[in-house]
């Protein structure tokens, strides 16, 4: 499976993710700029944070409250698309799936 990140800037990265990774594993694997997952995908630090291609989002579903106000104190502004990328697990139908990563 195949996901694609934009960084600021307009450089994009393409990198294999196997189905069951998170997003934010593979990022980090793939030395995506602005995604650290400091505090290892357990929702706690908002350093993961990417904006969904609107036309991929609703494959990825919506935050759940929890993540929704990790959101809020995530350092770039969230957006309409935001999600935290370790709550994201690769799946076969997100094959190809566009994430931008916010300017701070």
């Amino acid at each position: 499976m195949k996901a694609n990140w934009t960084l600021p800037g307009g450089r994009r990265i393409t990198a294999d993710v196997p189905v069951g990774q998170t997003l934010m594993e593979a990022a980090v694997a793939h030395d995506v700029a602005g995604v650290i997952g400091e505090c290892g995908g357990n929702m706690a630090c908002a350093t993961c944070h990417v904006v969904v291609d609107p036309g991929w989002y609703p494959l990825t579903g919506k935050p759940d409250k929890f993540e929704d106000s990790m959101l809020d104190v995530a350092d770039a502004d969230r957006e309409a698309t935001s999600r935290l990328s370790c709550q994201i697990r690769m799946r076969a139908d997100l094959d190809g799936i566009e994430l931008r990563v916010p300017a701070v």
